[in-house]
């Protein structure tokens, strides 16, 4: 298992935010991985147009999860209609 970071972009209406956070935390634990830490940033403007939107709501988490595991997510990442943009970034420990 190795420390990531992985930041998400939601976006901002309620409905959808609920539903993509949601989706998203369940993605995670069956993919196996550890959430240690989220914080919300909060809600921002883009720095360019992606779907079609110029506002999301920002989260942090910061995961334990198995390297093999992150391609598998990428896949199922790409599905969620409800997640704006997602990157994950592996922490040095």
């Amino acid at each position: 298992m190795r420390k990531y970071e992985l930041m998400v972009i939601l976006p901002i209406e309620e409905d959808q935010h609920k539903e993509g956070r949601e989706r998203l935390l369940s993605d995670l634990a069956g993919a196996g991985a550890e959430i240690e830490k989220t914080d919300e940033i909060g809600e921002r403007d883009l720095a360019y147009e992606i779907k079609k939107r110029t506002r999301g709501r920002y989260a942090l988490f910061t995961i334990n999860i198995a390297p093999s595991a992150i391609t598998n997510l990428d896949r199922v990442f790409k599905l969620n209609a409800n997640l704006v943009k997602y990157l994950f970034v592996r922490k040095d420990d």
